[in-house]
């Protein structure tokens, strides 16, 4: 059975993975052009998220519970800078934190990765992160960890190699079924398989567009600022504050701060300073000693989203052996390798972990 997947960004990368190690004959075609996953913020922490669909809430709960087990695999091959550091949450009034608390202590029983899960003063914070300045309170989190995306997508591209795995840098040009197979083209090449994946995030529609789909998926451009900044430990928590952007330290001298939300900007991976400086100034207050001349690189890549904010993946509708996955928005980094690992399940005819009928794409894909 040969499976190729366009898109080398999380789901592409992790289900190639799962695929390979298995022996299935795998090819990515990875054209390396502003995936969101090297500049997504990497926070994999995502119990207290008050979103009312439950759907959402139990992939991103499995992707968390996943993470552990797929980085000890990845970990034989290179560093991916996952650590479970913990995560500090703040909300605009003690209203809020308090629901937050609950709803955190009520989700520990089904998700014990959780860890422990507490209300901290201003200065047991100081003890957590003695450089952020502030005031507040917040929800802590013993179990929230933080991933580099970058690095992750690094590692998952060498295991797939030493499972057998064949990476192309270039872009598939055109989607084709030719009897029983699908004919993927790129640079006057062609290439046949069994199965087909689209995991080309933003890019769904120019591939599915020919097959007559319309598709509801839109980019966003999203900035993730790296600070050369020395940090007191190598373990501090991440930090995720009201409005733009996080705050995530690593190890012992980088600082990340992002990433930003921007909906009218389309493919474009220009650096937008007014945005960054923007998202910064909102969270100088927290870190007063931080200065943009600190600035070592920003990021940029273009994430995916849907009308109504969800993911989807499964089987294209009315097609045979081409499935999907879009629609990952700011939490592909805790969504994807759960989606990647399903998609993987499909193809070798294993039980999903979760009901796919619940992220069926046939909301998303309409004939015209």
């Amino acid at each position: 059975m040969k499976v190729g997947i366009i898109g080398g960004g999380i789901v592409g990368k992790t289900t190639a993975h799962f695929l390979a190690k298995t022996g299935v004959d795998v090819t990515v075609f990875d054209a390396g052009v502003g995936q969101a996953t090297r500049a997504s913020a990497g926070i994999i922490s995502p119990w207290l998220s008050q979103r009312r669909n439950q759907n959402w809430y139990h992939l991103a709960r499995m992707g968390a519970k996943l993470y552990p087990s797929l980085v000890a695999e990845l970990n034989t091959i290179s560093d991916v800078s996952y650590r479970q550091v913990g995560s500090l949450m703040f909300k605009k009034n003690p209203k809020t934190l308090d629901k937050t608390l609950d709803i955190g202590t009520k989700r520990l029983a089904e998700s014990p990765e959780i860890g422990e899960v507490k209300k901290v003063t201003p200065e047991e914070i100081n003890q957590l992160y003695p450089e952020l300045t502030t005031t507040d309170e917040a929800i802590y989190l013993s179990g929230g960890a933080r991933v580099d995306g970058r690095a992750l997508l690094e590692a998952l591209g060498r295991s797939i190699k030493q499972n057998g795995g064949t990476i192309i840098p270039e872009r598939v040009t055109t989607l084709k079924a030719i009897g029983e197979k699908w004919q993927l083209s790129y640079q006057n090449k062609q290439a046949s398989f069994d199965y087909v994946i689209l995991a080309a995030g933003p890019w769904l529609n120019s591939l599915l567009e020919p097959l007559n789909f319309e598709v509801d998926v839109r980019p966003q451009k999203g900035q993730l600022l790296v600070f050369n900044h020395g940090n007191l430990r190598s373990n501090l928590p991440v930090v995720i504050p009201t409005g733009e952007g996080d705050i995530i330290p690593i190890g012992a001298d980088k600082l990340l701060i992002g990433a930003t939300h921007e909906n009218d900007e389309g493919f474009d991976l220009s650096v937008n300073l007014e945005a960054t400086t923007s998202m910064f100034e909102n969270l100088h207050h927290y870190l007063p000693e931080v200065s943009m001349a600190q600035l070592e690189e920003v990021r940029v890549g273009t994430r995916a989203y849907t009308s109504d904010f969800l993911p989807f993946f499964g089987l294209v509708p009315g097609e045979k052996n081409l499935l999907v996955a879009s629609g990952l928005g700011s939490s592909g980094l805790t969504t994807g390798p759960m989606i990647g690992k399903m998609l993987a399940q499909i193809i070798t005819q294993q039980p999903t972990e979760l009901d796919m009928n619940q992220y069926s794409p046939r909301p998303y894909l309409k004939k015209k």
